[in-house]
């Protein structure tokens, strides 16, 4: 096989492989339906056309037996007048109508057997038809459904892929949150550990030691100073204390 051949086989399979994905199988069937329907039209008209000639044979057919019978009766009028020349002459042109008559007679049979030979080929056509109908309904059928369940495959591929993606988005938002949530627990730990509390994150000021020293002078005399107070308010009320009772309910 040639370059030539190769290529155009090629084209040829790219072809029927585009008609084949743009066909639609009910409307072909639905064509191939009409095209067999004007086929059966067109041999019911043969049948009518066949019958008409067999009337029409008919029609002349008796007509002429119908000439037969006259002459017939010529002819023995002619001889009852003692004309047997005009009897010899009817019967003459009798003779020549029964062969016309044996013509008929077989164009007619000829015409009535072809008659039964279209009548039966058409009922034949007739019930392959009515059967292509009903499995051209089933397959319009059946296609209609499979067209329906290719959309919803479809659907659902398309939303298992946006779950897919819905899902990897999900999963980078847990796992930032989880960063963040270790982050936010480190500097916790941190902060516990007082690693963070004079670097800025408190506001603990200046990193001093000698601001830091007295600082913590001036927090223990203040702690000192208010236990001592403490003390003598509890000094002062210790006597009061222990004559207090408490109030029991009022009596009625």
């Amino acid at each position: 096989m040639g370059f030539f051949s190769r290529l155009a086989n090629f084209f040829k399979m790219r072809a029927n492989a585009a008609l084949d994905k743009a066909e639609d199988p009910g409307q072909v069937m639905d064509y191939s339906y009409q095209k067999q329907l004007e086929q059966l039209q067109n041999l019911k008209r043969s049948i009518a056309e066949v019958v008409t000639s067999e009337k029409r044979l008919e029609m002349q057919q008796s007509q002429l037996q119908q000439q037969m019978n006259k002459l017939d009766q010529q002819a023995l009028q002619a001889l009852q007048a003692g004309r047997e020349d005009l009897a010899r002459m009817a019967l003459q042109r009798k003779e020549t109508i029964t062969a016309q008559l044996a013509s008929y007679e077989q164009q007619l049979a000829q015409l009535r057997e072809q008659e039964q030979r279209l009548i039966t080929m058409e009922r034949t056509i007739s019930a392959r038809i009515e059967t292509f109908r009903t499995q051209k309904e089933m397959v319009k059928a059946q296609y209609g459904a499979a067209q329906a369940q290719v959309k919803i495959n479809e659907a659902v591929t398309g939303i298992s892929e946006e779950m897919g993606e819905m899902n990897l988005a999900m999963q980078r938002a847990q796992d930032k949150v989880l960063t963040m949530q270790a982050r936010a627990n480190a500097m916790d730990s941190l902060i516990e550990q007082g690693t963070l509390g004079d670097q800025g994150l408190l506001g603990a000021g200046s990193s001093d030691p000698l601001e830091h020293e007295l600082r913590q002078i001036s927090s223990q005399q203040n702690v000192e100073e208010q236990l001592r107070a403490m003390k003598q308010q509890m000094q002062l009320g210790g006597g009061n204390q222990q004559q207090r009772q408490i109030p029991g309910p009022p009596s009625n």
